[in-house]
């Protein structure tokens, strides 16, 4: 496995198991202990995703200590806010049955800087406690980081957004390490149009990896935090098959230039279920 060190040296792993859209249940159980066995120890959640106590008793059962294993987790989209951040974030304590959360996001930023910004105190306010060890955002655009930073007293220590060979990131990235705060990928399968993608297919055959170790790769050796997601035991396995193999400089540009900055998943300035205002 290999890390990256957070702006308060946190060290968080550049491979984890994305756990979008796994069921609570069987499903978001099985995947994180198959994610466990095969040598994950980042799991990334959500509590709109509605798997968190699945995640949660796959990672008391795996018998691994919990100090080895990162987890993420990130505040209802639709309930951002100075109360709802506190009262949720231990909501997830209790899902997740841990004394901690590793890393925990404001999903979506408000277009109202106001409630972001007391989103913002309250995570830091969390993060005071140490029950969490790392706080940071989820979707949020250079323009709300930048008003993000009029009132924050400690800047988010990593960006999950929508990154993949489609839409590279690159200025996010260049601004991001300006600003000390690291950056995840979601999405790095662009909804499954990644596997119709000639080049991507002709990097596959080269290499002799699959299509997403390919991309995986491709984030990893940009410094991406990458969370590919699978709940099918054969792909977790084969996900994490990838550090055995380095792109060249040539093929990663190559890769670079699919870039048609286009989304495949929503737009975090019109994101039309994040509130104007704090639901209590």
């Amino acid at each position: 496995m290999k890390y990256i060190t957070l702006a308060n040296g946190v060290k968080m792993p550049l491979l984890g198991l994305g756990t979008f859209l796994s069921e609570n249940g069987t499903d978001a159980y099985n995947s994180v202990k198959w994610a466990l066995e095969a040598g994950y120890r980042l799991i990334d959640t959500a509590q709109t995703y509605g798997n968190e106590e699945s995640v949660g008793k796959a990672i008391k059962d795996s018998g691994i200590d919990r100090s080895e294993i990162f987890i993420t987790t990130k505040l209802y989209p639709g309930k951002i806010g100075y109360n709802n951040a506190k009262k949720y974030f231990e909501e997830s304590l209790k899902k997740l049955d841990t004394d901690y959360i590793d890393l925990y996001l404001i999903h979506w930023p408000s277009q109202n800087y106001e409630l972001t910004s007391e989103c913002w105190k309250a995570m830091e306010e969390i993060y005071r406690t140490g029950k969490a060890r790392a706080i940071g955002v989820s979707n949020f655009n250079i323009h709300h980081l930048e008003n993000l930073k009029k009132t924050a007293k400690i800047m988010p220590m990593l960006n999950q957004v929508e990154l993949h060979p489609g839409l590279r990131q690159l200025h996010m990235q260049k601004y991001l390490n300006e600003n000390n705060i690291a950056i995840n990928s979601y999405g790095p399968l662009m909804k499954g149009q990644a596997f119709d993608i000639p080049l991507l297919k002709e990097l596959s055959l080269k290499y002799n990896k699959s299509i997403p170790n390919i991309i995986t790769k491709w984030g990893i050796q940009r410094n991406v935090v990458m969370i590919p997601k699978s709940v099918t035991k054969d792909r977790i396995i084969e996900n994490f098959n990838v550090f055995d193999f380095d792109i060249t400089g040539e093929d990663m540009e190559k890769i670079n230039n699919l870039n048609i900055t286009r989304r495949v998943y929503s737009d975090p300035d019109n994101a039309h279920f994040v509130p104007l205002k704090e639901i209590i």
